[in-house]
């Protein structure tokens, strides 16, 4: 009896000369086209099945110092939305393993606000503190939104895209965290004379109120616009952390009428000479931001404001060339790929960091000068036999000249 069991696959029946394969297992046969069949119908059991979420220990996620600190090989300056960040980032992971029973105290997220000038950092930020999480992060443009109804993109889409870099599997999803750009063009025009409705400012910011307090809200799973027939998932916001970021520019102005009337007396010249007249940024207050025009709901809805320092000579300086993937760094790597060694002169340097103030564009500003001044070398290096280069501050002020930024 057990002679036979081994020359018959125990699912089909089939005798060991009608097969080509027979596997032997500890109760029985089984031939190569059944382990086939049973293959194929575990994976489509197995893709119906919604993995078990990976929700992070918060022992094991870096502390705060540990996160500032990858921050630093890559950002420049900006130590305080440094913290900020970073202490942010550590209490949502803590808040995501927290067991919550009936007694416990619930941790409430704390979503964030970044202000800063162009060029200072607000995206770098962003992006480099993707490299080291362990939940789902996306990064949306704020100035593609419109009201519901109109042209353009709803705000669900926001999480369309965060489902996107999750798989689509939504627990996970609902865990991330979601980085808006460029928030400050969604403010509510004051001052315009038009009367028809303004879809793409105060609209916006009403419909992202229930995304940023948490709430259950239907997803397109495609992003794009909703309509009648379509398809939703559903997507719990409670759990997902925002950070916004702009560059609400000529709020300064405001900082300072502010700064102004709050000193009244004798000791209002004395108060004057202490408030950093080239940073006004640092002082910037939730009522300054209603004042340029985001909504008070939508304030109270982004309690952590995070300002970030204008970028002076030395920082500018540090960023040519310290980050791990500073400006010099990626072109001295795009010509050693040419076998060409590149080098630039200190005089060189200085002279790109004093443009760059001049023309107040902030890191972006460096970038396109050195591509201004590199046109030139990187479209002759590579077919010459030349095997060094040297940038003096003469090539440079030379090929500046020629460029439209002149």
């Amino acid at each position: 009896m057990a002679e036979n069991k081994r020359n018959v696959c125990a699912f089909c029946g089939r005798k060991r000369e009608d097969v080509r394969i027979l596997i032997e297992g500890l109760y029985g046969m089984i031939c190569d086209e059944c382990a086939k069949q049973a293959s194929l119908i575990a994976e489509e059991s197995l893709a119906t099945i919604s993995p078990v979420p990976n929700v992070p220990n918060y022992k094991s996620v870096p502390k705060p110092q540990e996160i500032k600190a990858f921050l630093d090989q890559y950002v420049i300056g900006q130590d305080d939305a440094k913290k900020c960040l970073s202490v942010a980032v550590y209490n949502h992971y803590k808040r995501l393993g927290q067991k919550l029973d009936d007694d416990s105290v619930e941790i409430e997220k704390s979503n964030i606000i970044m202000v800063g000038a162009t060029g200072t950092g607000k995206t770098l930020l962003a992006r480099t503190i993707a490299k080291m999480l362990q939940v789902p992060f996306t990064i949306v443009d704020a100035t593609v939104f419109t009201e519901a109804g109109y042209v353009g993109e709803d705000v669900e889409s926001i999480l369309s895209r965060l489902l996107q870099v999750a798989d689509y599997n939504v627990e996970q999803a609902q865990r991330g965290i979601v980085f808006i750009d460029e928030i400050d063009k969604i403010a509510r025009k004051q001052d315009n004379p038009s009367i028809t409705k303004d879809v793409g400012a105060e609209g916006v910011q009403q419909s992202l109120l229930k995304l940023l307090e948490g709430s259950i809200v239907n997803v397109p799973p495609k992003g794009g616009r909703k309509h009648p027939d379509q398809s939703y998932v559903q997507v719990d916001t409670r759990q997902i952390l925002f950070i916004c970021g702009g560059a609400f520019d000529g709020i300064e102005r405001t900082i300072a009428q502010r700064l102004n009337t709050h000193v009244i007396g004798f000791d209002s010249v004395r108060n004057r000479h202490r408030v950093d007249q080239n940073n006004l940024m640092r002082y910037i207050q939730p009522q300054d931001l209603k004042s340029y025009g985001l909504i008070p709901e939508m304030i109270g809805r982004l309690p952590v404001l995070c300002a970030l320092d204008p970028l002076d000579k030395e920082a500018l300086q540090k960023i040519l060339f310290e980050p791990k993937n500073s400006i010099v760094r990626q072109y001295e790597k795009l010509l050693e790929m040419d076998g060409i060694k590149l080098s630039f002169d200190k005089k060189a340097l200085d002279f790109i960091v004093d443009k760059a103030l001049e023309y107040k564009l902030g890191a972006r500003g460096l970038r396109s000068i050195v591509e201004s001044i590199m046109t030139e070398a990187m479209f002759t290096l590579p077919s010459s036999t030349k095997r060094s280069f040297v940038v003096t501050e003469k090539y440079a002020k030379e090929h500046l000249k020629s460029t439209l930024l002149q």
